[in-house]
């Protein structure tokens, strides 16, 4: 026997790998730490395009409300001024009447203006002489006083006396006049401070992960929040000059007042003019707690790794001896079952309450290659047939069991063991010697049939001439000789003597023919033709006695017999059924195949079946329990038989019927 070689690990082979494998697992642990890092500046990438973008939606819509604003004061000032140059025109003006149309459409104030900038009417009539004049409105006015424009839009303007914001608007009065009216600009730049780019930006500043965001240009920072104090500008940084060129979202990480940030910028536009460029610092403390958390968990993993390397390697050495026997154990139980399951004698393990525990592949094959249904040693064998496969000694015996309705012999083989956990177990160990028992049968009866033939021979020689003589002189005597009284007893005790010799020599012919061996003329044909007409020939006897005969052929095909001969064998056991069954009785014949060589054919019957006794000597010359019969048929069947290479056997039980089995090969040769 040859075990699997143990191959142990060296030290430094454990070494080698716990490093091997402490670096993969590092290298791994670093692999992460830089694609959670992607995987979170990517996040911020995202975050932060998205939060641009809508900034500067935020941004456009904010400058379209200030312009509706705008253009709907302006309206409402135009629309006002229109009316009140039709007045002028009219000669319906005073200043009465634009203080009163000054309040009821809240202007702040209302001016004409004559061709040489006299204010000639006017809402208001304060007297600003101890306040400095900031501007002349002369200045302003001049294009519709020279008659170059008919309308002038001034927007936000200060106030000609003190620190007052206006808006203002101008048109011709008619009569190279201006009319002029403004009204206050505070509320209107109160709702640009409200919707305006400082407010927005500051709003979404306080965020504590925006570092700062600002609107920027050449000239400079237009509105801003936040950490703003190391901004560089756009004609320092060729980053800020790109993305101002290309007018596309770009990013960064930056160094702003000595920290990273991440840095997006977008440009902006309105209506198709480049106002600026936005610019939007995230802080990068997420991804550097992230990065301190992996590297904090890198510390421990390193720590645990060695504190489990260490442990590991400890108990690697402790197990490997544990693990060499084992496995030694382990080919051991291989190898062991390997012989078990390869021999031919069948081996139950059963413990002492019949339970079965292991059997082999012999012991199925044993069992026609079924399993068991139960755990139970009887539901392999009968248990009233079996007994003594429990019952016997510790030694070998020879026993016959009957196993699936059949009887088995076997050569029993009988110990017991106790196991590591100290309970009893039982070793059976069977060989089943009934083919060679009925091997050997067979030959004892073909070698007792050759002697009583031998005998019959030598002895039917010796009568045959005396009785011949016998039989001559008593026919002679009949004829030739004539008694004084009794004639007619006479003649009748001649012919009766006469007759008797005549059976004697019938008697003496067939064990002639017996003793002669018969030669075999194998031929080639269909065994169903042969089961065909052993059915039709005894069809008549059979529906007159209401026997019935069931012929079941599993098998059919071509075999190499002698037809003559084998077709003799089956009408004598076929009639023997007939005589051993009563009215209504029933007879099968069942072909099936043995092996690949070799056929099975069972002739049964559920008549009154054979004696032990009797069962033992059937095949015997002479023998016979039949009123009228001469012994000769069985041992005929069974010398055919024989000399076709086969094996004949019989299963019989009084008042359970009998069956004859016949294993015999396919082809003769």
């Amino acid at each position: 026997m040859k075990f699997i070689k143990n191959i142990l690990i060296q030290p430094k082979n454990l070494i080698l790998i716990f490093v091997v494998t402490a670096l993969i697992i590092l290298a791994t642990a670093v692999i992460e730490l830089n694609q959670s890092k992607n995987e979170m500046l990517e996040l911020m990438q995202q975050q932060s395009h998205t939060l641009l973008e809508s900034l500067l939606a935020s941004s456009h819509n904010a400058i379209l409300s200030h312009d509706k604003i705008e253009e709907e004061m302006k309206a409402r000032l135009l629309n006002n001024a229109g009316m009140i140059k039709l007045l002028y025109m009219k000669k319906m003006i005073s200043n009465s009447l634009l203080e009163s149309i000054a309040s009821k459409n809240n202007i702040f104030r209302i001016n004409i203006f004559s061709r040489n900038g006299k204010k000639i009417f006017s809402s208001h009539q304060e007297i600003h002489n101890e306040l400095e004049e900031k501007e002349n409105p002369m200045d302003y006015l001049k294009p519709i006083l020279e008659e170059e424009a008919d309308t002038l839009i001034l927007g936000i303007k200060p106030s000609r006396y003190g620190d007052e914001i206006r808006y203002a608007i101008a048109i011709a009065s008619g009569n190279g006049g201006a009319i002029v009216l403004n009204v206050d600009a505070e509320k209107l730049l109160e709702f640009r401070r409200q919707v305006g780019f400082g407010i927005l930006l500051k709003s979404i500043s306080q965020n504590e992960q925006i570092e700062y965001i600002a609107l920027q240009d050449v000239d400079g920072i237009i509105a801003a929040s936040g950490k703003l104090d190391d901004l560089e500008s756009i004609e320092s940084s060729d980053f800020l000059s790109e993305g101002l060129e290309n007018e596309n979202y770009m990013w960064r990480i930056a160094e702003v007042d000595s920290t990273n940030v991440f840095e997006a910028i977008y440009p902006f536009e309105h209506n198709e003019e480049l106002i600026g460029i936005f610019r939007l610092g995230l802080s990068l403390k997420p991804i550097n707690d992230i990065n301190e958390g992996i590297i904090r968990r890198l510390l421990i993993l390193g720590l645990f790794l060695f504190v489990f390397g260490s442990i590991t390697i400890t108990l690697i050495f402790v197990r490997q001896n544990f693990n060499l026997l084992s496995r030694k154990f382990s080919a051991i139980e291989r190898y062991s079952r390997e012989i078990i399951d390869n021999v031919s004698d069948a081996i139950i393990v059963i413990d002492t309450k019949m339970k079965i525990k292991s059997f082999n592949n012999a012991a199925m094959q044993l069992l026609n290659n079924g399993e068991p249904t139960s755990d139970k040693l009887f539901s392999l064998f009968e248990e009233e047939k079996c007994s003594q496969l429990i019952n016997l000694p510790s030694h070998i015996e020879e026993v016959e069991c009957r196993v699936n309705g059949v009887n088995r012999i076997f050569l029993l083989s009988k110990s017991d063991f106790t196991d590591e956990k100290k309970e009893k177990n039982i070793i059976l160990v069977i060989r089943d010697l009934t083919e060679i028992k009925a091997l050997e049968n067979q030959i004892q009866r073909k070698e007792r049939l050759v002697e009583m033939g031998e005998l019959a021979s030598s002895v039917a020689h010796e009568i045959r001439n005396p009785l011949n003589t016998i039989g001559t002189i008593t026919q002679q005597l009949g004829k030739d000789f004539k008694p004084v009284n009794n004639i007619s007893e006479f003649k009748d005790l001649t012919k009766l003597v006469y007759k008797e010799v005549r059976r004697i020599n019938d008697i003496i012919e067939s064990f002639l023919k017996f003793s002669k061996p018969q030669p075999i003329n194998p031929i080639t044909f269909n065994s169903n033709e042969l089961f065909d007409q052993i059915s039709k020939q005894y069809s008549a006897l059979l529906n007159e006695k209401k026997i019935t005969l069931i012929i079941t052929e599993s098998w059919k095909g071509n075999v190499v017999w002698d037809k003559t001969q084998m077709t003799q064998v089956f009408i004598n056991l076929i009639e023997n059924a007939i005589d051993a069954v009563n009215n209504d009785g029933k007879i099968s014949i069942d072909v099936k195949e043995k092996s690949s060589s070799h056929l099975e054919i069972i002739f049964s019957d559920n008549g009154k079946g054979i004696s032990k006794e009797d069962k033992n000597k059937i095949f015997h010359l002479y023998f016979t329990t039949k009123t009228k019969g001469s012994g000769i048929g069985l041992s005929i069947v069974q010398k055919i038989v024989a000399e076709h290479n086969g094996i004949i056997s019989v299963e019989s039980e009084p008042n359970k019927g009998t069956s004859i089995i016949i294993s015999i090969p396919k082809v003769f040769s």
